[in-house]
């Protein structure tokens, strides 16, 4: 199924960093982005999730939730939220089901080839659990962040 904006979020669990299992339905009733990204502590996925580290205050006051997904492991992520002291969870997709669902992996172009991994892209579920905005595939990391922000600002 193929996200589209205006239609249900797919649901779905996983374990985050702690081995703690986190479930888009524990998050009824608020606005939830979700950024899917390659790998922990890589140039751009560090970008990206610092980004949305120092956007954090700005993001919880309107009530909303950052989940980064990734292959990673906990060990993995556990390292990488503590070297860039990230106050969001990020949680562990080994199997790619999840970024399968959401359009997050599949083909891409990567130093002029075409290769099967994970594309760097973001949803943002609204508080009714449908998708109001998914960047299917973000160009820049390091200024997404701010995108996903103003998209938030200007919600109605």
């Amino acid at each position: 199924m193929a996200i589209q904006e205006g239609k249900a979020a797919p649901l779905f669990t996983l374990n985050d960093a702690a081995g703690k299992k986190v479930s888009l339905e524990d998050f009824a009733g608020k606005d939830v982005i979700v950024y899917f990204y390659p790998k922990d502590d890589t140039p751009g996925c560090t970008k990206e999730a610092c980004g949305f580290r120092d956007d954090w205050k700005t993001l919880t006051k309107m009530g909303a939730i950052v989940l980064g997904v990734s292959a990673d492991d906990a060990a993995s992520h556990q390292k990488f939220i503590a070297k860039y002291k990230l106050p969001f969870p990020l949680l562990s997709d080994p199997d790619r089901k999840v970024m399968t669902k959401y359009g997050a992996w599949g083909e891409k172009v990567m130093y002029g080839k075409k290769v099967i991994g994970v594309i760097r892209s973001t949803v943002w579920i609204g508080s009714d659990g449908k998708v109001r905005k998914h960047w299917k595939r973000v160009r820049e990391a390091a200024t997404h962040p701010a995108e996903v922000l103003a998209a938030l600002q200007a919600k109605d």
